[in-house]
């Protein structure tokens, strides 16, 4: 079985359906993840892409906020979505393909500006959602499963545009790169995107508040495509759609794609 899977963090599916519309068009992933969708499932415009061949999805909502959904041209079914460390949000869908892969599409908190979990809660339930992701690895390690989505963590040093500059800046810290790897190894999990560019700058984010975000170019690498080992080597192709960043009223992120040439279960 041979997909291609895709991850967006759309920051407002209702507000770009038209550009997902257009990446589904023009690029024609057999799988997207999206995150960031702000809004209930029931008012999703997840219809609006069945004329493109999607008529598969799978989501989890919540007013205004978070919200995570896959869309499919494959069959998929649904496979749970977890309230990682309990905080009522809606950051974890997954679907399970014909194969038996299942898709885990992710949306970590992104932890506010301080980087101190005492004084700032937001980050501490950054560090809380990691642990109770990484717990659920090491519990219930998984196989023939894909781990995508806005991780909202550049964990390399080429995954920012200075890695000094941003040690203390929250998606690039000691504390988080640390719980994040805990999380990779606890699920045996491999990098794809990394797996195929090993070397190099790498980004699928970049702030709206640059003036000229291409030109300055002071982006961060936070969104990731993870597989076990048993199918890890069946990933390839990954690439990031920079130009997706530069659409008329665009998401801050980029989406990042792979494709995987799976052998059928036994």
């Amino acid at each position: 079985m041979a997909f291609t899977l895709a991850t967006w963090n759309i920051n407002s599916l209702r507000l770009r359906a038209g550009l997902v519309a257009r990446l589904l068009a023009e690029e024609a992933p057999d799988i997207l993840c999206l995150q960031e969708c702000k809004a209930p499932v029931e008012k999703l415009p997840l219809a609006d892409f069945h004329a493109l061949g999607y008529v598969h999805s799978v989501a989890r909502g919540q007013k205004g906020y978070n919200g995570v959904a896959i869309l499919s041209r494959l069959p998929i079914r649904d496979a749970g979505g977890r309230d990682f460390a309990g905080l009522g949000q809606a950051r974890h869908v997954a679907a399970r393909l014909p194969s038996g892969v299942v898709v885990h599409n992710l949306y970590v908190p992104a932890g506010g500006d301080l980087p101190d979990p005492a004084a700032n809660p937001k980050f501490a339930q950054k560090l809380d959602y990691l642990a109770a992701l990484r717990d659920w690895l090491a519990r219930e390690r998984p196989d023939r499963a894909i781990l995508a989505g806005d991780l909202n963590i550049a964990p390399r040093a080429d995954d920012v545009w200075d890695h000094r500059a941003l040690l203390k800046v929250v998606s690039h810290t000691p504390e988080e790169v640390a719980r994040l790897a805990e999380v990779q190894e606890a699920g045996g999990l491999v990098d794809i995107t990394r797996a195929d560019i090993p070397d190099g700058r790498l980004y699928s984010w970049w702030s709206y508040r640059a003036a000229d975000w291409s030109a300055s170019d002071r982006g961060r690498r936070l969104d990731h495509i993870w597989a076990t080992a048993d199918i890890a080597g069946a990933g390839h192709g990954s690439r990031i759609l920079r130009a997706a960043r530069g659409w008329d009223q665009p998401s801050d992120h980029a989406p990042v794609f792979a494709r995987f040439d799976l052998p059928a279960l036994d």
